[in-house]
């Protein structure tokens, strides 16, 4: 039996770590340091994304910012298409009023997952900012959003899948990019 595995990696972890740098001092001059910003990522990879954000923005800064976990199962407008959502708890433990969120993303591809979590953010309050970071942006937008700190841009086909891997979550971290059609023939899924 053929062996399923991608077809290319875009980003290791040494790589991915220089991009999570890179976008925490993006975040700390844009907001001009970070004492008002708190992240919020979307739960699975983004919310593992946030937490390494935020660590670095308190090496960096001295002063870690605070990290809340958003699930945006019921949010998503393909929600009635699904047979049964996998809820994921939502955890944020400080008040969103008046804040620069920085809404963290693994991959943003239609937009449709960032509509879902400007919808669900909006019910915790009214933050004075939302922008987005995101390790991989692979174009192919459907709604108007655009990310404010993004880790690597992946051109891709409608054909492929962009993974972003995460340790703990996965049992590496990397960006690869998955031929979807082959997954389909050989059976395989994430």
């Amino acid at each position: 039996m053929e062996q399923l595995g991608p077809k290319a990696t875009i980003m290791d972890e040494q790589a991915m770590a220089r991009a999570v740098t890179r976008i925490a001092h993006e975040v700390i001059e844009n907001n001009e340091g970070s004492e008002n910003i708190a992240l919020v990522g979307i739960v699975r990879r983004g919310a593992n994304l946030a937490q390494l954000l935020a660590d670095e923005i308190g090496n960096i800064e001295g002063r870690r910012p605070k990290v809340g976990l958003l699930d945006i199962s019921f949010y998503r407008d393909d929600v009635t298409r699904a047979i049964s959502p996998v809820l994921h708890r939502t955890e944020i433990p400080f008040a969103v009023d008046g804040k620069d969120i920085i809404l963290v993303d693994d991959v943003l591809f239609t937009g449709r997952t960032v509509r879902s979590a400007l919808d669900a953010l909006m019910d915790f309050g009214r933050p004075r900012t939302v922008q987005l970071a995101v390790m991989v942006d692979r174009g192919h937008r459907e709604l108007p959003v655009r990310a404010d700190y993004v880790g690597k841009n992946v051109p891709s086909s409608r054909e492929e899948d962009v993974r972003v891997c995460i340790r703990p979550l996965d049992d590496h971290s990397a960006v690869e990019i998955w031929d979807v059609a082959a997954e389909k023939k050989l059976g395989g899924a994430r």
